[in-house]
């Protein structure tokens, strides 16, 4: 699967190749530079839009890890047992409470740091939004 998915990016290169040797060779001199000023102006508007729409869904990823951020995935059940079968003389006698209390502090700090990464995550992706945005409006705008 990521082999053939390696093999298409070279096989593409070397097409476009063809394509505009092909081109060139025949048109004449000037028709044969516009060509390749256009197939230019396409992969540029090609390239910025795919990174566009990649920013876009990272964007919209990031947005919703912030309203729903996933749940904790230890139980306190889970988290009991651990601090008792670890060597903490100090958590194996505390009291149900107590160690409730660590655990939904605990729960609410990963929380907090997924909300952070989250938001982290949504900067990111507003710059493959907007640094490949202005490119792609200047460049439609010449075609």
């Amino acid at each position: 699967m990521i082999f053939s998915g390696l093999l298409i990016i070279p096989i593409l290169i070397v097409a476009l190749l063809v394509f505009i040797v092909s081109g060139v060779k025949g048109q004449s001199e000037k028709g044969g530079e516009e060509m390749i000023k256009n197939v230019y102006i396409y992969l540029v508007l090609f390239a910025t839009l795919m990174m566009t729409i990649g920013g876009s869904v990272g964007t919209f990823m990031a947005a919703a890890d912030i309203i729903a951020p996933a749940p904790y995935h230890q139980s306190f059940e889970e988290y009991r047992r651990w601090g008792k079968d670890m060597e903490m003389t100090e958590e194996r006698n505390l009291p149900q409470e107590e160690l409730k209390e660590r655990y939904d502090a605990m729960v609410l700090s990963e929380k907090e740091r997924q909300i952070t990464r989250a938001k982290n995550s949504i900067i990111k992706s507003f710059g493959w939004i907007v640094i490949p945005l202005p490119v792609f409006i200047y460049f439609q705008r010449r075609c």
